[in-house]
C-alpha cells in the first residue's frame, strides 16, 4: 500500500456509510463530529468493542471502517479478518495510539487501506479520510516516518496476528481453533510459522520477542 497524493473526490450520489470502532467514547465522538463535516460521509454506527464492530459491518457493509487496534471482546486483528471476510469491499483504516514499528508494518503488509496515529493533525486526518472515501489508500506522514526509520516488521498475516494474540492470552491450540472456527492442525501450522518468523522455538521466547517489538501492546490496553 502506498500513500496517494491526488486530490480527493466523491462522485457518488449517495453518502458513504462509515463505522467507527474504538473503546474510548471521546475518540468515537471526535471522529463522528469530523465525519459530519465531510461531504458524502455518513456515520452508520459506532462500536465500543470488536464484536459490535463486526456486527455493524455485517449489517451495513460500510464503505469505511475506522478501527482501533486494542478493542475488547475481539481485537483489531480479529475484526479486520472478519470484516474482510464478510464485506471485502469495506476499506479499513487503522486509527491507533500504538507506535511500535513492527505492529504498524504488519498492518500495512496485511493490506489495510489507511493508517493513522491518534496524534495525527486534524487537517491530515481529514485529507486521508477524503481520499479513502474516494477509493484511494492513505498512510499518514508520521506513520511513514516511523516505517522508513526502522522497517523491521515481521510481515505477519492477519490470521497469524490473531493466533499470536490468543497464544498470549493463554489459550491452547484447541481453544484457539474453537475461537476462530478452524482446526487445531491449522493452528499448529500458524504457530510453526510464528516460531519461524520470530526465530524462536518456545512460546515463552515467542511472546517475549512479540512484546519487545510492541506487537502485543494492545493486550495491555484498558
Amino acid at each position: 500500500m502506498i500513500k496517494q497524493s491526488s486530490q480527493p473526490g466523491n462522485s457518488s450520489a449517495h453518502p458513504i456509510n462509515i463505522i467507527i470502532a474504538d473503546d474510548h467514547e471521546m475518540v468515537r465522538n471526535g471522529l463522528s463530529a469530523l465525519f459530519e463535516t465531510i461531504k458524502g460521509a455518513k456515520v452508520a454506527g459506532v462500536a465500543a468493542n470488536g464484536l459490535e464492530a463486526i456486527a455493524l459491518c455485517r449489517k451495513h457493509r460500510p464503505g469505511l471502517l475506522m478501527l482501533d487496534v486494542g478493542l475488547p471482546l475481539a481485537n483489531g486483528a480479529e475484526v479486520f479478518a472478519e470484516v474482510k471476510r464478510w464485506s471485502p469491499e469495506t476499506a479499513v483504516a487503522l486509527f491507533t495510539g500504538f507506535t511500535a514499528v513492527g505492529l504498524l508494518a504488519d498492518w500495512v503488509s496485511a493490506g489495510v487501506e489507511g493508517v493513522f496515529l491518534k496524534t495525527c493533525h486534524e487537517s491530515e486526518l481529514r485529507l486521508g479520510i477524503e481520499l479513502l472515501l474516494a477509493g484511494q489508500n492513505y498512510i499518514a506522514d508520521d506513520v511513514i516516518s516511523l516505517l522508513e526509520a526502522k522497517n523491521d516488521g515481521r510481515n505477519l498475516t492477519p490470521r497469524e496476528r490473531e493466533v499470536l494474540s490468543l497464544i498470549a492470552a493463554g489459550l491452547t491450540s484447541t481453544q484457539i481453533g474453537e475461537r476462530l472456527c478452524i482446526s487445531p492442525k491449522t493452528i499448529e501450522k500458524h504457530r510453526a510459522s510464528l516460531f519461524e518468523k520470530f526465530e524462536t522455538k518456545s512460546v515463552a521466547a515467542l511472546l517475549t520477542a512479540a512484546f519487545k517489538e510492541g506487537l502485543l501492546d494492545h493486550i495491555e490496553q484498558t
